[in-house]
């Protein structure tokens, strides 16, 4: 029997601007408590599985696998703050993880900080972050989310005694808390409640109400994100302001004075980007200034810090190498470097002026500068995978260069890291540029242009889409899959210019790069129109909207998950969240230029009769970031338009947002959902 998929009714509205009439037939699916918007959202649910009937219980065996992979009972590298060793772990068939410590050694008798599988007990969705503990080591305050539109409430727990606190916060920035020296005063991010953006930091002291807090800062400008901690040295608070990648502002408090007022670093200057450590009457400032786009590091003395002139060069700009963090140490001096789309640790000994990088070995991989809370060691903590590596820890002695693996991620159910292969190619951009390419496939995998391949890519905000380890994604290794990740412009994967390059006015290099990359694929005999699947989420589902369009005979089908795809109502709209704070990446469509440029790329205004991959297109009901509406009227118009009879779905899941389910098992389901339907469309279904 045909399957008929729902029709969203139409209920025509006209935009007017720039004089350039524009009418959206679907808007009204943007009213969430309208009983006839949930209708069809649940009508689409089941149409989705009425399609995927006939590999329902592969899902299932997907699923299976996929949890079988996992060590359910696990738990992270310990770290020391204090006298402490924090940790979390998960117990058999726990969904969530345990926040614990250990008072001293390791082999001290575990202190269980939060029990979130305890926590989540009634709600269909749960997180809470990891809690920051006050300096006297006795009371955690940690964020609780029980929506998924990421609005926490921040709670205090004392881990002497077991008790939470009356003092409950709502909607504040989740993570974001920074705790004074007296250990009774926190502060803390306030959320706009409508645009969901952090635009407050508040002061409050344990035991009092919260009506009784007291503001401490407010950001007047929309279009900046903040971002609030306690520095590494403990010396400073800092309230960061960030542009989205072009300017930023650090107000620092000192922590012993908590009633006192935080200052401004160095007053914000359009353009100039920079970040802050500090260590023993000194600051190391990785900045832009002077033309440094892809940063330097300079150093000045605490008291002349908002003074420029007085500032020293340490790492000098380069041309050709992206500064992309620093760890600082008494002795040692740790730098995170991109050069080639690849990441690099740069250890300079500061006494002897001696310098190495460390050596991973392989072609493609991620490494990181991980958790590293005491200056006066010569042990850095660092991590490490790649598409063959699982997840690893590693402490490495500066000095010696011993190299200790504390952990690595274990695979269950036979994994040999042997049985794959991992390469780096570079594919030509139609204007010349080389965009590299991490590709992992099982040996057996032939390269003669028949087999599948699953081609990933994000391009946007400067995030860089390094090459990492999957379990889950063995599922589609071993049945005969390629998996290629394109660092497309948009990232920082080849230092800033690659990422100015592909925003504002440059946007389409993106998915120019994409689509290029696709057709090098083919060329190269990786696979064929019949075997390429494309898939991208949020940004990166903007980007399969986008070639969707451009290039729909290229993929066998395409997943686009909680895909930006309205671009040109949604930035009109700043009663949206996170929309004013998006100018400097998009460009602002009140300015008939960038209109007129988001509008020639917008996925949903772009739509036109003409044949479309098969799509499976996922969001949530309560996505914070990517309003479900988006998605649902894409699919509506699509299904309006489009000419081919391919597969067209859309999954909303009810209960969640952004990052889908919470759980570490529930949201593997999402995962077994994707990879059938790619299989399906092959004719694998075992």
């Amino acid at each position: 029997m045909e399957l008929t998929p729902p029709k969203a009714t139409k209920h025509p509205h006209t935009f007017d601007l720039h004089n350039d009439l524009r009418t959206d037939d679907y808007y009204w699916l943007r009213e969430r408590e309208d009983p006839e918007v949930i209708d069809y959202l649940n009508a689409e649910n089941a149409y989705t599985e009425a399609v995927l009937a006939p590999v329902k219980e592969f899902r299932e065996i997907l699923f299976e696998e996929m949890k079988g992979r996992i060590k359910e009972q696990d738990e992270s590298v310990p770290f020391k703050i204090g006298n402490y060793y924090y940790y979390y772990r998960y117990e058999q068939g726990g969904e969530y993880p345990i926040y614990c410590r250990k008072l001293e050694s390791l082999s001290a008798t575990e202190e269980v900080m939060l029990n979130l599988n305890q926590l989540a007990e009634g709600h269909t969705y749960y997180n809470a972050t990891f809690p920051d503990v006050s300096d006297n080591e006795e009371i955690a305050a940690f964020g609780e989310d029980t929506v998924s539109r990421r609005m926490y409430t921040l709670k205090f727990k004392n881990l002497k005694t077991g008790e939470i606190y009356p003092d409950a916060i709502p909607d504040t920035e989740g993570g974001n808390y920074a705790w004074a020296a007296d250990n009774e005063t926190v502060f803390y991010i306030r959320k706009d409640a409508e645009t969901l953006l952090g635009y407050q930091v508040w002061r409050h002291r344990l035991g009092t109400e919260i009506k009784d807090d007291v503001l401490v800062y407010e950001e007047a400008d929309d279009q900046f994100y903040l971002t609030l901690f306690r520095m590494k040295s403990k010396k400073y608070i800092a309230i960061v302001s960030d542009q989205n990648g072009l300017t930023t502002e650090y107000n620092l408090l000192k922590a012993d004075e908590p009633e006192g007022k935080f200052e401004p670093f160095l007053p914000r200057q359009r353009g100039h980007e920079y970040f802050v450590e500090y260590l023993e009457g000194e600051f190391f400032v990785r900045t832009n200034i002077d033309g440094a786009s892809n940063f330097k590091l300079m150093t000045v003395a605490e008291a002349w810090a908002v003074d420029i002139a007085k500032w020293q060069p340490l790492i000098p700009h380069r041309a050709q190498v992206y500064l992309e963090g620093i760890e600082v140490f008494k002795r040692h001096l740790v730098l995170q470097e991109r050069e080639a789309g690849l990441l690099h640790i740069r250890i300079i000994d500061q006494v002897t002026q001696k310098e190495h990088y460390l050596n991973f070995g392989e072609p493609a991989y991620t490494a990181y500068v991980s958790t590293n809370p005491d200056f006066d060691t010569h042990i850095l903590r660092y991590g490490y995978t790649s598409l063959t590596t699982p997840n690893s820890t590693f402490d490495y002695d500066m000095n010696t260069g011993e190299r200790l693996l504390l952990k690595q991620q274990e695979v269950l159910g036979g994994f040999n890291k042997d049985d794959y292969q991992t390469e780096r190619l570079f594919a030509p951009a139609r204007d010349g540029v080389l965009v590299p390419i991490s590709i992992v496939y099982k040996k057996s995998f032939q390269k003669n242009g028949t087999g599948p391949l699953l081609q990933y890519s994000y391009g946007s905000y400067g995030y860089s889409m390094d090459p990492s380890f999957s379990a889950g994604r063995l599922s589609l290794l071993n049945r005969g899959f390629a998996f290629a990740i394109c660092h497309i412009r948009g990232g920082h994967e080849m230092g800033r210019a690659w990422y100015d390059n592909g925003k504002m006015l440059h946007k389409k290099n993106t998915f120019n790069d994409f689509v290029d990359c696709s057709l090098f694929l083919i060329h190269e005999k990786w696979t064929s129109s019949e075997g390429l699947f494309a898939m991208g989420g949020s940004a990166g589902g903007l980007l399969m909207g986008a070639v969707a369009n451009m290039a729909p005979q290229l993929y066998k089908g395409i997943v686009a998950q909680v895909p930006f795809v309205d671009v040109v109502t949604t930035m009109l709209d700043d009663s949206i969240p996170l929309t004013t704070g998006e100018y400097e990446e998009w460009g602002n469509p009140h300015e008939k230029v960038y209109y007129d440029y988001m509008k020639s790329y917008s996925p949903y205004d772009n739509v036109i009769p003409q044949s479309y991959p098969n799509m499976l297109i996922t969001t949530g009901l309560h996505d914070s970031q990517v309003q479900y509406w988006e998605p649902a009227k894409w699919v509506a118009k699509l299904r309006e338009v489009k000419t081919d009879a391919n597969q067209l779905l859309l999954h909303c899941d009810m209960e969640a947002g952004h990052g889908g389910a919470s759980g570490r098992f529930k949201r593997l389901k999402d995962v077994a959902l994707e990879y059938a339907f790619m299989l399906n469309l092959l004719g694998i279904r075992e």
